[in-house]
């Protein structure tokens, strides 16, 4: 089988776990990687390609495009869609709860086989939106970045991210904690390289116990839906991590994650919500990190989540997947 991955590269930071999960499916498939800079609309002729009926179906070559929002799949009207053209096409939409932004290339057209989205409550809209099947890969991790829980960790609370306003200043909330006899780490220094900003992150996260991390419907900004609350991968890297997540948790946490996953916290009141993090510093040991750990890795790895895609599309599952993933689930 061979495989072409087509990435619609986002702009900003925050697009890492991204970026780092096309790089491995890259690595496992033996994949070559396409890469196209997500530049907002796309041209007329790219919007008038997607009324052309699909080219013919190569034997052996498919298709996958990661796009991080359902617009950015609007990309995939390359020339190689149809020259010479594959037997199979996949969608991956990772922002998928932006249903209103589906471009015309997905809606009936026959470019795409099969569309996987990562919000796990979108399936009939999505199936509607397209008449293509559709399939839920939630928010994963590659859970093999991180090393076992075994040490003490000095962090007892560490900032993940965005945050509502009584959260939003570290300083503010780092004397809080001081005061209530807890260590705060405000947010892991940003990079402008996203694998240097990864590594940041991970290694912030292996030496703290608890990350704060909040539901956009509670910690709101100009980038995220007004309605719809999503899983990301602060709550997905923090737990492979061995870190319970304190905050507001979306709704899909609670078909993604598990219970003891997540600690619900006040967005609205720091006072109310010292003595449920004073608890959770006091219970924590290495022993229950790692146990938060191997529930990550049976549950969030990127790799079940790819053996899952193999199965929808009828993919043979490549030889490193299959090795890889029995390693991540013993």
């Amino acid at each position: 089988m061979n495989l072409d991955i087509l990435y619609v590269r986002p702009e900003g930071s925050g697009w890492g776990p991204v970026t780092e999960l096309v790089a491995l499916t890259a690595r496992l498939f033996d994949a070559r990687v396409l890469e196209v800079d997500d530049r907002g609309e796309v041209s007329r002729v790219r919007k008038a390609a997607s009324a052309l009926p699909r080219g013919r179906r190569r034997r052996g070559s498919h298709l996958l495009i990661v796009a991080a929002n359902p617009a950015a799949a609007a990309y995939m009207a390359h020339p190689r869609l149809w020259f010479p053209g594959y037997e199979s096409a996949a969608a991956w939409i990772i922002d998928s709860f932006w249903t209103d932004r589906t471009p015309r290339i997905l809606r009936g057209r026959p470019h795409v086989d099969h569309l996987f989205i990562t919000d796990p409550d979108l399936t009939g809209e999505w199936g509607e939106l397209t008449g293509k099947p559709v399939t839920v890969l939630p928010w994963g991790s590659d859970t093999t970045l991180f090393p076992d829980a075994r040490d003490d960790r000095p962090v007892d609370l560490l900032r993940l991210g965005r945050q509502p306003a009584a959260w939003d200043d570290d300083a503010v909330t780092m004397a809080d904690a001081r005061a209530h006899g807890l260590v705060f780490a405000g947010r892991p220094p940003m990079n402008t390289d996203l694998g240097r900003n990864q590594v940041n992150v991970r290694e912030a996260l292996s030496q703290a116990k608890t990350v704060l991390a909040f539901s956009n419907l509670v910690s709101p900004a100009a980038y995220t839906h007004p309605s719809r609350d999503y899983l990301t991968g602060r709550w997905t890297d923090a737990l492979a991590a061995g870190c319970l997540v304190a905050g507001t948790a979306p709704a899909a946490a609670a078909t993604t994650l598990w219970k003891g996953a997540t600690l619900e916290i006040s967005p609205l009141s720091r006072k109310d919500s010292w003595s449920v993090l004073q608890a959770a510093a006091s219970s924590w040991t290495p022993a229950s990190a790692l146990a938060l750990q191997r529930q990550a890795r049976s549950r969030l790895d990127w790799r079940i989540r790819l053996r899952d895609m193999c199965a929808a599309m009828d993919w043979p599952v490549p030889e490193n997947l299959s090795r890889e993933l029995a390693h991540v689930l013993d």
